[in-house]
């Protein structure tokens, strides 16, 4: 699976860390205790079994030329009530045109997860996996009331066959 996934600007990744070393700190489910390389805060704009020949290129240019997108997130919420806990991104005209070009990108590509497409796409940053609605209360206790603002800066895409990311964008 390839992933294409947008990443925070350095004071908004600071922000979701933060929070997710309070929910840790709570003894609450938090992606702080996932310690592998290529974790951080990031909005998954699409997901695909492979990227056909030239998706990459073309990727890496729409990025370079829509990137940064201004962004505020908005409410934690348990997706499903008993999924993830994240932070929901409002969504923003520059946003939405964006994942509409990646969809576009990516029309031939095989095995498209069709959660993130357009019309059911939920923008969000993951917080924790795995977690209980039970547990929502607190977890909007820890996680404060603010809702910060920031942008998405720079793009990479995951590959989960051996977990490793290859950049989308010129470093900023």
């Amino acid at each position: 699976m390839r992933t294409v996934e947008l990443l925070c600007s350095p004071g908004l990744e600071v922000a979701v860390r933060a929070v997710w070393g309070r929910l840790a700190a709570a003894g609450l489910p938090s992606l702080d205790r996932n310690v592998h390389p290529t974790n951080r805060p990031h909005l998954t704009l699409a997901a695909v079994d492979e990227f056909p020949p030239g998706v990459a290129h073309r990727l890496a240019e729409l990025f370079d030329v829509t990137l940064p997108v201004p962004v505020t997130l908005d409410r934690v919420v348990v997706l499903d009530g008993s999924a993830p806990l994240v932070w929901l991104v409002q969504p923003n005209p520059a946003l939405t045109a964006l994942h509409a070009a990646v969809w576009d990108v990516l029309a031939e590509a095989d095995g498209q997860r069709p959660w993130h497409a357009p019309g059911a796409w939920v923008p969000h940053l993951s917080l924790a996996l795995r977690f209980r609605n039970a547990d929502l209360r607190l977890a909007r206790a820890v996680a404060g009331g603010q809702r910060p603002t920031g942008a998405f800066a720079a793009a990479r895409s995951y590959d989960g066959t051996d977990r490793s990311v290859t950049a989308l964008t010129r470093l900023r």
